[in-house]
């Protein structure tokens, strides 16, 4: 039936007739883009070009009823697909590309988007989820792969999408951070703390700030005495820095346990990092930070960071699977 509604003819003949679909003119290592687009009114003068880029044949267009031109596919795949704080821009040889509006943190719904992909003639690609974004930044493009598509595959997809936010951009909420920097070694002033100036950029990054720093040495009652201090100040989140080693001596872990509503994980598989821990009292996230923030520009911390500064939780799946791609030295 689609070809049918396809009528191929000569260049030479085609003077006067709608051109169907863009042309693209590749010249290697030069050029590669459109020299003709969709809707332009072949005129004699474009013959030459027209064979010179390989096409000695068009297509003259009659849709029929439930089949769709790629373009018109492309706007209703870019509709069902784009969630918040995305931008798309018009059909270019039929794809159509989504973009970030804000500094951001890219979700993408990998499920959905397999499922979207298993649609006969559809291609959708993504960046990977939770990669930072800038505004500018390319998600994904979408298009129908033949010109002409049924319409019944499309609607496949918008069901499939129906209810989700297949790709979306996550902007950060400006946390208010308590600081608390264990162990004697600093509290007794032996030595200069480290943590709190690296911290405090890595926060400020994403619009958020540590109001105040706070030091406790490795006593677990007076380190929950600082935790329940940032309790009654109701900051948004609490860090605590150093005492995160398997050593005697460190009682970060279990101050934090014995504070924490609900313990996500003490430990991941990332590297470095690994003695990250993440806890919550009710919502309120809770965090001892790995040794290696200090010495390592991205450990774990990182990795997690912008998942609880969008508002979401952090799950223990989702740490479970941080081992994936995980091993940042």
């Amino acid at each position: 039936m689609k070809e049918s509604m396809l009528k191929e003819i000569k260049v030479e003949a085609a003077v006067g007739h709608t051109l169907a679909h863009d042309l693209t003119k590749i010249v290697p290592g030069e050029f590669k883009g459109r020299v003709f687009t969709k809707g332009h009114v072949i005129q004699e003068e474009d013959i030459p070009e027209l064979l010179k880029i390989g096409k000695e044949h068009l297509y003259v267009m009659n849709i029929q009823k439930g089949y769709l031109h790629e373009n018109e596919a492309a706007y209703r795949l870019a509709d069902a697909i784009a969630g918040e704080n995305i931008n798309t821009n018009d059909p270019h040889e039929g794809k159509i590309t989504l973009a970030s509006t804000l500094f951001g943190l890219a979700k993408i719904n990998e499920e959905i988007v397999h499922r979207i992909n298993a649609v006969p003639g559809i291609a959708l690609a993504t960046i990977l989820n939770k990669k930072l974004v800038q505004p500018g930044d390319k998600l994904a493009g979408t298009r129908a792969l033949p010109l002409i598509i049924e319409e019944k595959y499309i609607e496949q997809v918008e069901e499939i999408a129906k209810g989700t936010n297949v790709v979306e951009v996550k902007p950060f909420i400006p946390y208010k951070v308590g600081l608390i920097t264990t162990g004697s070694e600093v509290y007794k002033g032996r030595i200069k703390d480290r943590f709190g100036p690296i911290v405090e950029e890595k926060l400020n990054i994403f619009g958020s700030k540590i109001v105040e720093q706070r030091f406790a040495p490795d006593d677990v009652e007076q380190i929950k005495d600082e935790i329940k201090y940032f309790l009654q100040k109701e900051v948004d989140m609490i860090l605590l820095t150093g005492g995160m080693s398997v050593d005697p001596d460190d009682r970060t872990p279990q101050a934090i346990r014995e504070m924490a509503t609900e313990v996500i994980v003490q430990g991941t598989p990332m590297l470095p990092g690994s003695n990250l821990m993440v806890a919550y009292r009710n919502k309120k996230p809770i965090m001892g930070l790995p040794g290696g923030v200090i010495y390592d520009p991205f450990t774990a911390l990182d990795a997690v960071l912008p998942t609880v500064l969008i508002g979401e939780k952090v799950t223990k799946d989702e740490i479970i699977r941080s081992g994936y791609g995980g091993y940042f030295s």
